[in-house]
């Protein structure tokens, strides 16, 4: 488990749209979880999975360097939890590659996107 020193379990968010990074980093902060990112490219992704892996990840499909999925498949075979956030595809898409993510489609209220993050760490803190 990644859990840091401190207790605080930490999230992962990979985002290239700016102000949507910026609010997604706010949320993980308000929450009292440990921001990993944000991340605008799947690249610099991969080198903080290398060195640590998170709780738990945001992830939006479409990134600077293209397709976040060979990053998703990365974090799904080391067992970390995924939430695709992301306004390019659907969630019956995302369930059929991915069954065990969960799928917030953009614009995705906050309190919603809350939940499922919440839901994320404590299946994932519990293992």
């Amino acid at each position: 488990m990644a859990t840091l020193n401190n207790g605080r379990p930490k999230v992962l968010v990979v985002e290239d749209e700016f102000i949507i990074a910026l609010d997604l980093s706010e949320t993980v902060r308000d929450l009292g979880f440990e921001l990993d990112g944000p991340y605008a490219d799947k690249e610099h992704a991969f080198v903080a999975i290398d060195q640590d892996l998170p709780d738990a990840a945001i992830l939006d499909v479409h990134t600077s360097d293209g397709e976040v999925f060979p990053l998703a498949d990365a974090l799904t075979a080391a067992g970390v939890p995924i939430i695709f956030h992301s306004g390019h595809v659907t969630p019956g898409e995302v369930h059929a590659r991915y069954p065990q993510a969960w799928a917030c489609t953009k614009p995705c209220p906050p309190d919603h996107l809350i939940d499922v993050l919440r839901e994320a760490v404590e299946q994932h803190t519990r293992h």
